[in-house]
């Protein structure tokens, strides 16, 4: 070890994603220790082991209190670039009923983040802090420190807090931001838009106390905003963005206005007014929705979409309805050459009355590409849903079907053979989808009899 150049040594213990471990490190050689304090980052996470020992009448006098620990490696360190802080997994799960004063695992109290922020705030880029969840219920105001000191930020990223905006100043520096499961004193994300004016990338998971949120950032790129509420009205401003995933349930009013954006997750259940400005770069769509044709008849935009994933979470028996969800979806997106349709959609399209779209229908021939997961209730209903794809897409050049793990092998091996006897010239693709898995795709060899 003594023999390697410094360069090379620090470049591995850099790499070391346990500041744990690389604490240990120091006791193995002289060298190691003497190195440590060139390493400039830091990700200390509190293991249950460590969190079980520390409320232990037993161990409890002999491990060292956690944010102790990690001010020690703070100040040990000549220059500090990133940060993570935080509780391992395992720790999530503890119930209330079990958890006592457990102040060493307040991570965002504000009186904690002034005792070590300061010292590295002159080369910061990166900062996570992951609070126990039981603090979630305490207002902290950290974001205030921060802001004053952190002024190199370029990340930041916060769970499990109640986060307040007193006394934050703008972070211009400041171009990735991640809150997940938060509760802000920002109702219409007011603040945030004022203190972070130069985000590109904004993650906001589970955000709670919300109202009537407005995004308005003119640099923001991407977006990945998942709420657990249901508020009002939602807005979304962003000149520059190319990039947004949305999971809402029903508000009375939903406005987007970002005219670049070219992939859109969307996930509704419907809206009152659903205002959008011109999407004539959007090409890539995944739409899941309860009630999916309710959703496709208030979209304000879709001639651009090329690209197209359909989820119905709730199946609907087509009984009563004048048109399959399929017409409906190439109607709504008549450019489309890729269609992916999950399995509700896919069990709907089958218990159509009828696989003929009337004369009116759209044109079909645009498709190129369609994946499909399949249950297969009925084999025979199944391949005659297969077999009108197959006449009416005239320019379809791949299919890629997924077949449920509970259907029986005898069954599948039926339903690959019908499909290549009935075309030869499509590329088939066969793979197995189970709730809550990976797909899996498999080699053709290995499906048939």
């Amino acid at each position: 070890m003594d023999k390697l150049p410094a360069s090379l040594i620090l470049e591995i213990l850099s790499r070391i994603e346990d500041s744990v471990d690389l604490v240990r490190c120091r006791l193995v050689s002289k060298t190691l220790n003497s190195l440590l304090p060139e390493v400039r980052s830091i990700n200390l996470q509190c293991s249950y082991s460590r969190y079980a020992k520390s409320r232990s009448a037993l161990t409890t006098g002999v491990v060292t209190p956690f944010k102790e620990a990690f001010k020690k490696l703070v100040f040990e360190l000549n220059v500090v670039e990133a940060i993570t802080i935080g509780v391992q997994k395992p720790l999530r799960s503890v119930s209330y009923d079990d958890v006592e004063d457990e102040d060493d695992l307040f991570l965002s109290d504000v009186n904690f983040i002034n005792q070590w922020l300061p010292k590295v705030c002159g080369d910061l880029r990166s900062l996570s802090i992951s609070d126990f969840w039981v603090h979630s219920c305490r207002r902290s105001y950290l974001l205030s420190p921060i802001s004053y000191f952190g002024v190199k930020l370029t990340e930041l990223d916060i769970k499990n807090a109640w986060l307040s905006f007193d006394d934050v100043v703008p972070m211009r520096n400041l171009t990735t931001l991640t809150m997940e499961f938060i509760k802000l004193d920002d109702e219409n994300l007011e603040k945030l838009n004022e203190c972070f004016p130069c985000l590109q990338e904004l993650n906001l998971i589970g955000i709670g106390g919300l109202k009537d949120p407005r995004i308005h950032l003119m640099h923001l790129k991407t977006c990945h905003w998942l709420l657990s509420n249901a508020p009002s009205s939602i807005s979304v401003t962003a000149p520059c963005m190319v990039k947004l995933t949305l999971k809402c349930v029903k508000p009375n009013t939903l406005l987007i206005k970002t005219p670049l954006l070219s992939t859109l997750h969307l996930s509704l259940d419907s809206a009152c007014n659903f205002t959008a400005g011109e999407f004539s770069l959007l090409e890539n769509l995944h739409l899941e929705s309860t009630n999916l044709r309710k959703v496709l008849a208030i979209l304000p935009f879709g001639g651009s979409v090329t690209n197209l994933t359909a989820v119905s979470s709730r199946w609907h028996a087509p009984f009563g309805v004048p048109k399959s969800i399929l017409e409906l979806l190439l109607s709504a997106f008549p450019n489309v050459s890729s269609l992916t349709l999950t399995a509700g959609i896919w069990s709907e399209i089958e218990s159509y009355s009828s696989h003929e779209c009337s004369e009116s229908g759209p044109d079909m021939t645009t498709l190129k590409e369609i994946k499909a997961y399949l249950t297969i209730n009925e084999l025979s209903s199944t391949l005659a849903t297969i077999y009108f794809l197959l006449d009416n897409c005239s320019q379809l050049q791949r299919m890629a079907l997924l077949i449920h793990s509970d259907v029986v092998s005898k069954v599948t091996y039926a339903l690959v053979s019908a499909c290549k006897a009935r075309s030869a010239k499509v590329l088939w693709k066969w793979g197995i989808w189970k709730e809550g898995d990976e797909d899996t795709w498999f080699p053709d060899s290995s499906i048939t009899s």
